[in-house]
């Protein structure tokens, strides 16, 4: 038979237990997260619009009418194929000084400038962890490599972009190129502030009396606890190549002008920006839209992979 003190302690621990809170998992934090939610949406929406460009009522993006040139957004004109035949053709978005439609530019434009995001931000994350993981687990090679990291930091992002491409042919391979280098400075001092603290735990200590390779501890041991960070880090750069791009297009020193982006949209529409502000106000939006998603899946991603923000959200 149970004592009255039995009792009070079995009511003691079921108020403790009852009181301790559950941390949700990261999963659960990130499905939670309302800027994840609404970042993740907009850009599943413009991925879609990418993938079906040929079927959301385009044409091709090159073809051309002198008789359809300056259309105001709404008004139907004409478009000649490369069979050279005329087809009466509805320009949503109106059309250019060479009479191409600009909705069919702008939707193929979502194309070009979610790959060049996307591959800006594998090629200088691929790139700065191998870079970062070395330099803070070889002590001897962080110096030096740091001073060329430093280095390349120095000079300003979109001048060595614009040197490098005017230095190759504009491809869409050399723009991306030329977008990641200037940051893959910067994912090599996170991943290398990371492994200064990670190389320091018990675990890792563990693995290096046991003879373990360094290959193999950089891999096993160290990268993992680094994806969180990497991740945030990614989408910042993400939208940072975007950006780059459209800027470098506008400035004429991106991809050819005959390739739908965003950026040669705005460049072709500027001389006559006064006239027929929606040559660049459409590509615009889509620009302004796409980088703000992208930000704000960060800021999601940041604040519910962060263990320090956890609490919050």
């Amino acid at each position: 038979m149970d004592t009255p003190q039995d009792i009070a302690r079995f009511e003691a621990l079921s108020t403790e237990a009852a009181s301790v809170h559950v941390q949700p998992s990261a999963w659960q934090r990130v499905r939670r997260s309302t800027s994840v939610r609404i970042g993740g949406i907009v850009l599943l929406v413009l991925l879609v619009i990418a993938l079906l460009a040929p079927w959301l009522g385009t044409v091709d993006p090159s073809l051309f009418d002198p008789a359809s040139r300056d259309l105001l957004p709404g008004k139907m004109g004409e478009i000649t194929t490369l069979e050279g035949e005329t087809l009466k053709h509805k320009f949503l978005m109106g059309s250019d000084s060479f009479g191409r439609d600009i909705y069919s530019r702008v939707i193929f434009g979502t194309q070009v400038s979610l790959i060049v995001g996307v591959a800006t931000a594998l090629v200088a994350l691929a790139f700065g962890i191998a870079l970062g993981l070395c330099s803070g687990y070889l002590r001897w090679l962080d110096g030096p490599l740091m001073r060329v990291m430093d280095g390349v930091m120095a000079i300003p992002a979109i001048l060595i972009a614009i040197a490098l491409v005017a230095m190759w042919k504009g491809s869409l391979l050399t723009v991306v190129v030329a977008i990641a280098i200037p940051e893959i400075p910067r994912v090599t001092r996170l991943v290398r502030s990371l492994v200064l603290s990670i190389r320091e735990e018990p675990y890792v200590e563990a693995a290096i009396s046991l003879g373990t390779p360094t290959w193999l501890i950089m891999l096993r041991h160290i990268l993992p606890n680094c994806v969180a960070p990497l991740v945030v880090q990614g989408t910042f750069i993400c939208a940072s190549g975007i950006l780059t791009e459209a800027i470098l297009s506008f400035l004429g020193v991106g991809l050819p002008p005959d390739i739908p982006t965003w950026g040669n949209v705005m460049a072709e529409g500027r001389a006559q920006f006064n006239e027929y502000p929606h040559n660049i106000f459409f590509p615009g939006i889509f620009l302004a839209v796409t980088v703000l998603a992208v930000n704000i899946l960060g800021d999601g991603l940041r604040d519910t992979l962060d263990p320090k923000m956890a609490k919050r959200v």
